[in-house]
């Protein structure tokens, strides 16, 4: 499998995980006290920047597409809980109550074998998700998306009929991303500061014509959110107004880039306490796609919309020219109700979605002046694996709290904390469970049109996906056509993280982690393989007008929400 390399100037880490760190961006680095600069220098020399856009090189914040462009991707594992409803409205105005999640007191420690583990070491992120309109994005069918209607919603197989898949009006989605404290900020690592959450507006779209296989020029490459899948990114504020533009060619190319609009700004941004109760509410407005967040516990309110004004665009599907081009562009939802698969594209099939984002985090001893891994941490006890970091990993002296070493490659063995009982409620004893695991994050189902009930749930998540040849170093590999060789919970694994619900501040919450969360009320089997359920068989539209299908997912068929929101947030 092809590894990045890294580019280290001084004692500062330019993650090449994070793909613009190059020698271009060598101005806003630290120098080393005890470096000369011809030491860095050769460093630089010794270990070029790897050149890879966003969501090729580092797609762990980053939608996974169901195969790999040019084999591109590395795979990220995303449990997912997907919001069902044929109410008007319940695609585009969306509200949602969640608790972010503490951590333990007692700090992890560097080998990973005792000490705590806190939520940077379980996920680099959680979302909140909604499938936009992207009139260049895939299919590239059409250039035509009308907002919020349901008429988008094409999934025939016939390729000669009006609702062929393959001619749906272009999609993107849309992540509400959280981002936890006490670790390596973005966009060296996946955290905000030392003792708070922060969160963004992302959204991905996935130039590819699936229809003739052609993806956009080249050109594309070169810019940092740019590529196959280019990113729109910006962080909800105070006042509303982004940070700096939040287009994909914005923050520049890999020997030119701006770092503005993708770095916390703590003079601008909402800035969230663990254990803050936080409502989400995404509607469209003509503008386009906005959420608000209003932290219940400290009054705090921030907010984002996807708008011209705010520097939102698309990148254009120009698959003969030889540069990359982008337009302003409005990002509105695409459906009206969230009954809809989500995109063409995506390896998941959701639409209104809460999903964690695990298996990014391993120990590491000690690391090389390169800043690769040579002695990993207690995961890896026999020696050095494939997926043990080399090149994605992040010394101690760089995090805001926790002073560890950590490595984010893909967790291709399954073998990291995301697998292990280090989630909330895999103890039986409470105490000890408290005292060593982080609170579970926890949120409501939501309501539509800020009153309307979502019928039915499903739970999905992606590990045929990830568990392929393209994406693990560890046979036995999934067959993504047959369905052999994919399991749940994956090998390697001792444990997968379930939801299960509770109650909690008078209403019923969802919540994630283990069985054994005091106040639990429903487990569903209580094991990732009774939750997840069977294998699901998704179409896609390929290359010919004609239509391939995968097994990305076990997904367990839509169910009775049995975790209906509540009320009582004012």
């Amino acid at each position: 499998m092809k590894r990045p390399t890294l580019l280290a100037l001084g004692t500062a880490c330019l993650l090449c995980l994070t793909p613009f760190w190059s020698a271009g961006a060598a101005a806003s680095v630290r120098p080393s006290a005890s470096a000369p600069a011809s030491a860095s220098a050769a460093s630089a020399s010794a270990h070029p920047a790897y050149r890879e856009p966003l969501c090729q090189g580092r797609s762990s914040l980053c939608a996974d597409t169901f195969d790999n462009p040019a084999g591109e991707y590395v795979g990220h594992d995303e449990p997912s809980v997907l919001f069902k409803s044929g109410v008007r409205g319940s695609g585009n105005d969306i509200t949602y109550t969640v608790e972010l999640p503490r951590d333990p007191r007692t700090q992890p420690t560097a080998s990973g074998a005792t000490g705590s583990t806190w939520n940077f070491q379980l996920r680099p992120t959680f979302w909140f998700g909604l499938t936009l309109c992207d009139t260049e994005s895939a299919p590239e069918f059409t250039k035509t998306c009308i907002p919020d209607s349901d008429r988008n919603d094409l999934v025939g197989t016939d390729p000669t009929a009006p609702d062929y898949i393959g001619k749906h009006p272009g999609n993107a989605y849309m992540e509400l991303q959280f981002y936890g404290p006490g670790y390596v900020p973005q966009f060296e690592g996946f955290g905000c500061t030392a003792t708070q959450y922060c969160a963004a507006m992302t959204i991905d779209s996935f130039n590819l014509d699936q229809n003739t296989g052609v993806a956009n020029t080249a050109a594309c490459d070169n810019y940092l959110l740019g590529g196959v899948e280019p990113i729109n990114w910006a962080y909800i504020t105070r006042d509303g107004h982004s940070q700096a533009p939040a287009n994909p060619l914005f923050t520049g190319t890999f020997d030119n880039p701006d770092l503005t609009a993708v770095s916390p700004d703590p003079a601008k941004d909402l800035f969230m306490n663990p254990g803050d109760r936080i409502r989400i509410h995404m509607h469209d407005t003509t503008a386009g796609l906005r959420i608000d967040l209003d932290d219940l516990t400290t009054g705090r309110d921030g907010s984002m919309t996807a708008s011209v004004a705010n520097g939102f665009g698309h990148v254009l599907y120009t698959p003969t020219s030889n540069t990359c081009q982008a337009a302003p562009y409005a990002f509105h939802p695409e459906y009206s109700t969230a009954n809809p698969r989500g995109n063409t594209w995506s390896a998941h099939t959701y639409n209104v979605a809460m999903s964690d984002e695990i298996g990014h985090f391993e120990n590491c001893l000690a690391l090389d002046a390169a800043f690769n891994c040579t002695d990993p941490g207690s995961q890896d006890a026999g020696g050095l694996d494939e997926d043990d970091g080399n090149s994605f990993c992040v010394p101690a002296e760089d995090s805001t709290l926790v002073k560890i070493n950590g490595c984010f490659s893909a967790d291709e063995d399954f073998d990291g904390q995301s697998y292990r009982n280090d989630w909330p409620g895999t103890f039986r004893n409470v105490a000890l469970d408290r005292a060593l695991h982080p609170s579970p994050v926890r949120f409501t189902s939501p309501v539509a049109n800020g009153r309307t009930q979502y019928s039915r749930v499903a739970f999905e998540t992606d590990l045929p996906r990830i568990e392929a040849a393209d994406s693990q170093d560890s046979p036995p590999f999934c067959d993504r056509v047959t369905g052999a060789n994919c399991v749940n919970p994956p090998h390697g694994a001792q444990f997968y993280p379930i939801f299960t619900t509770a109650k909690a501040h008078g209403r019923c919450m969802w919540q994630e982690g283990g069985r054994f969360i005091p106040g639990t009320t429903r487990t569903f089997g209580g094991t990732s393989t009774s939750e997840y359920g069977p294998l699901l068989k998704t179409v896609y539209p390929t290359v010919g007008f004609t239509t391939t299908t995968r097994i990305n997912n076990f997904n367990s068929g839509d169910l009775r929400n049995p975790c209906r929101a509540g009320h009582g947030d004012h």
